[in-house]
């Protein structure tokens, strides 16, 4: 669906914090009216990918949580093509109707991926949705964007994978299962 109703429903989900870094994030879920994606199941896949070992909490300074009220850190939107549009536009990001990002205290993920994920990305749709908040949370916490580290490694969740693997196999995830971070090239 190219456009939703432009408003959200914040999903009625809370859970503790996950991860021992120091440093707590506070984050709430939203999903735009109308796109046919259900708030508070969004909220579980988004706290799922935070909280598996393979994601930012492996670096062990960050940690995170789901709250429905109360005050935040940032709020990861899933909205529909226009709204992303419209909200990483605002601050100077051209997403061309296809990709998501980090704007002010917004993740925002464009509901196309979210519903259809990359052919680009051969893994499964959930581990595409990992993808998508790993990088972009990645953002959030201060990571920019790395390259491929060399052919048939696995692809750094840094990595705009959208725009090709260049050599690399899909990944979504910024460790791996034994917690060494998957890194390439920083890219400018």
């Amino acid at each position: 669906m190219q456009r939703g109703s432009g408003t959200f429903t914040t999903a009625g989900a809370s859970g503790g914090a996950v991860g021992t870094g120091g440093t707590l994030r506070r984050y709430r879920v939203e999903v735009e009216n109308g796109i046919g994606i259900d708030p508070k199941d969004a909220a579980a896949a988004v706290q799922a990918v935070l909280a598996d070992k393979r994601s930012w909490t492996a670096d062990k300074r960050d940690s995170f949580q789901l709250v429905s009220s109360g005050a935040y850190d940032f709020t990861v939107k899933i909205a529909s093509p226009d709204t992303t549009d419209r909200l990483c536009g605002a601050g100077g990001l051209n997403t061309q109707g296809e990709v998501n990002c980090d704007v002010g205290k917004q993740v925002v993920v464009n509901s196309k991926r979210w519903l259809t994920g990359s052919p680009q990305f051969d893994g499964t749709l959930d581990d595409y949705r990992a993808l998508i908040v790993n990088h972009e949370v990645g953002h959030r916490i201060g990571h920019g964007h790395e390259g491929c580290p060399g052919p048939g490694k696995p692809a750094p969740a840094m990595m705009q994978q959208i725009y090709g693997l260049k050599g690399c196999t899909a990944n979504a995830w910024p460790y791996d299962a034994d917690g060494s971070y998957l890194s390439g090239p920083s890219v400018p």
